[in-house]
């Protein structure tokens, strides 16, 4: 009995960092910066943990993949969105990340309606991606959270963030037209 929790353990967690998205929106619509960052750095530490937890005990499921990477999306674009719909980020690289995300997943939903599914392995620049968005997003309600003015270094951040993502999106464009021109 106890094992079969155990082993969906890292499910749960990812589903519980799923569930703190809509927190985590709240909590930054509502300019409540401390509480935003709290969620996010908890929501950062469980991803770490469901995936140790996953390896460690040999619990990895193609639900787990799913799910965690579902939740690290979510968490991402929720938070991108809701930073640019209160001002504190442009609104262009709130669109850059969510456009990006789409446009992956609509080429993989191309792949499968033409019955040519493609292998989702993530490229080098896409971990280095995700790093920089959850990082620039920590970064920023770090800041917030202790009101350390958003100057010269978000800025960079900003265009950091927007290279990673341009170059992770063609990394995986390049992958797709390849895998489709075979």
């Amino acid at each position: 009995m106890y094992r079969k929790w155990f082993a969906f353990l890292p499910n749960l967690i990812s589903l519980g960092r799923l569930i703190l998205v809509p927190v985590s929106v709240d909590m930054i619509a509502s300019r409540r910066w401390p509480e935003a960052l709290a969620i996010f750095l908890i929501a950062g530490i469980s991803d770490g943990l469901d995936g140790w937890i996953a390896r460690r005990f040999d619990l990895r499921t193609e639900l787990g993949a799913y799910l965690d990477a579902i939740a690290d999306k979510a968490l991402l674009v929720c938070d991108y969105v809701t930073l640019a719909i209160v001002g504190v980020l442009p609104l262009w690289l709130a669109l850059l990340v969510v456009s990006r995300d789409l446009m992956i997943v609509g080429a993989v939903i191309l792949c499968w309606l033409l019955e040519r599914p493609m292998e989702i392995k993530p490229h080098w620049l896409s971990k280095a991606n995700t790093f920089g968005q959850l990082g620039f997003v920590a970064a920023v309600l770090a800041a917030l959270a202790f009101s350390v003015p958003l100057g010269s270094w978000a800025v960079a951040g900003q265009w950091l963030v927007a290279a990673l993502t341009l170059a992770s999106l063609a990394a995986y464009f390049r992958r797709w037209v390849t895998h489709m021109s075979v």
